[in-house]
């Protein structure tokens, strides 16, 4: 299984380095012709703004579409998640517009309100230690999203068909088990695409 992560900014590295603990081959996609090499693609954490500019610049936001409409799963963290999301509350202008969902950014506060929170997570057996960093959060989901995970009575992770979303940074903890949940979406998925 080869998972690309979105490698224009962010915490790339520490995804990559998770994937391959799981066994998976973790890509670090600098290209959009790279995005038909892999199964699955992560949005990582980063800044959103610099990271939509950098996707105009070089030509990915068409092929990010496609390879959604493809039914190949992708995970936005942090950013990831603004990057999805059909609405964002303080601007017109969202990004991919994958995900019915309307998300607030730095909705907890700037880098010195970083946090880390025990959440439960539907898929989970056990509580999930999540590490906050000028994390949004998911105001409003449509009614096709499932809601993973709530935190202070505000959705933190989500999922919509193929698409999944977490305000923390599962790549900045031990725990792997957030990220399995979406090799096993990846998995499903390649089974069910015909090659």
């Amino acid at each position: 299984m080869t998972i690309g992560v979105l490698g224009l900014q962010g915490a790339v590295a520490e995804h990559i380095n998770q994937l391959e603990s799981l066994g998976a081959h973790g890509v670090i996609v600098k290209t959009p012709e790279q995005l038909e090499q892999v199964d699955g693609l992560i949005l990582p954490g980063g800044e959103s703004t610099t990271m939509r500019k950098l996707i105009d610049r070089y030509g990915f936001l068409e092929p990010l579409k496609q390879f959604s409409k493809n039914q190949k799963p992708i995970f936005g963290t942090c950013a990831g998640m603004v990057l999805v999301a059909n609405e964002l509350s303080e601007s017109t202008d969202a990004h991919l517009q994958l995900m019915d969902i309307r998300v607030k950014r730095n909705a907890f506060g700037r880098q010195k309100e970083s946090f880390e929170a025990v959440l439960e997570i539907k898929g989970l057996d056990t509580p999930f230690s999540a590490v906050f960093i000028r994390a949004p959060y998911i105001e409003t989901a449509g009614n096709n999203v499932e809601v993973l995970a709530t935190f202070d009575g505000h959705i933190v992770a989500a999922k919509q068909h193929h698409i999944l979303t977490s305000a923390f940074h599962p790549e900045l903890t031990g725990d792997t088990r957030f990220l399995q949940l979406f090799l096993n979406m990846v998995k499903e998925a390649t089974q069910a695409i015909p090659k």
